[in-house]
């Protein structure tokens, strides 16, 4: 049995002076990153390095558009991930405060 759950859409993004820039610079730079770590292996990665850098480009140029063309749609990936980093690090901050016994 196949049961399709129908979301409603997210809503449209807040529109604020600066947004449609700093999304581009958002949107080009989690792709960069990912080429700049595909670039810095300590190992050669052969054609899954390729392959992933040519992802990396295409979702990038994606994201881009997005960002520019239709940014009442675009998310900052920063801020998503940026809070699920800064949950973990206070974690860890409070587990090395913690007394041992």
């Amino acid at each position: 049995m196949w049961i399709v759950i129908n979301r409603e859409p997210r809503p449209d993004a807040p529109e604020w002076p600066g947004r449609r820039w700093l999304a581009a610079v958002d949107a080009v730079g989690w792709p960069a990153a990912w080429v700049a770590l595909v670039f810095s292996a300590p190992v050669p990665t052969g054609v899954v390095g390729q392959v992933a850098v040519a992802m990396a480009v295409w979702c990038g140029l994606g994201r881009l558009y997005r960002a520019i063309c239709e940014n009442h749609r675009y998310w900052f990936t920063t801020w998503r991930w940026g809070r699920v980093a800064l949950a973990m690090l206070v974690m860890g901050w409070v587990i090395k405060l913690m007394p041992s016994t």
